[in-house]
């Protein structure tokens, strides 16, 4: 089943790649604005071998992993205290429902008073889009420990600790493991973002100068690999959910079937 999967997934990407050729060659829209894929291809080609391109990629996988890193951490630790302590979530609800909605898009222009162009910058707009993703995973998986299992353990004499380690977090876990799923895709996009209008360097810099400068070709072989990078990420991100939930029954259902 995975093999027959696997071909149609290959199948359809060659019709894909097809289409782009086709559509530019045959005048349907213009090369100047979208070219064919052979022409994306060779400038991929060419951004492969330049030491620059692997710079900026290196500097947006940097504001990627530390900002995602920051964000599960504060988002798992945050979301444990608010489900334990005693009348918290009620009191922190309607905060957490305010900021929440608010787009991480917005907040570049205070990221640019704070920091300006840097790192920083790409890390405040990361974490506060990311965070959220973890944290209300997180408190839904704490919603959703049986009240039995707790009051059994409290029974036995169990610690706050020894709870949380032994029956709130296995039962949290895989909304944990969802949510860094989520987090580590919006951490990408808002990272990209964050280089491409405010100009840290990185990927989405890169785009935009190719874009200001005619270089139509380039600049969609810098979008195919931030798409490339998008898709490895979230293989990577559910490669780790499998291995970490090896125990859980979605899972073994999984590779069962």
């Amino acid at each position: 089943m995975r093999g027959v999967n696997a071909a149609l997934g290959a199948a359809g990407l060659a019709a894909f790649l097809a289409l782009g050729e086709a559509v530019p060659r045959l005048g349907l829209v213009e090369e100047d604005h979208f070219p064919p894929t052979s022409r994306i291809a060779d400038a991929l080609g060419t951004e492969l071998a330049d030491g620059a391109f692997w710079a900026a990629l290196g500097d947006t996988l940097t504001g990627w992993a530390l900002g995602l890193a920051i964000a599960v951490g504060a988002g798992i630790v945050v979301g444990v205290v608010i489900s334990v302590v005693p009348y918290l979530r009620e009191a922190t609800a309607s905060t957490i429902e305010f900021l929440r909605p608010i787009p991480s898009v917005a907040l570049i222009p205070l990221a640019v008073l704070l920091y300006g162009t840097g790192l920083r910058s790409v890390l405040l707009l990361v974490v506060y889009a990311s965070f959220w993703q973890v944290l209300i995973q997180v408190l839904y998986g704490v919603q959703d420990v049986d009240p039995v299992a707790e009051e059994t353990a409290r029974s036995y004499g169990l610690g706050p600790w020894a709870r949380i380690r032994h029956v709130l977090w296995p039962t949290a876990l895989p909304y944990v493991m969802t949510g860094v799923r989520l987090a580590a895709a919006v951490a990408l996009i808002l990272a990209v973002t964050a280089e491409l209008v405010i100009g840290v360097p990185g990927l989405g810099a890169r785009i935009a100068v190719a874009q200001t400068s005619q270089a139509v070709p380039e600049m969609y072989a810098l979008i195919v690999v931030a798409g490339l990078l998008g898709l490895l990420i979230n293989v990577g991100a559910r490669s780790v959910e499998r291995r970490a939930l090896a125990w859980h029954q979605s899972v073994r259902g999984e590779v069962a079937a």
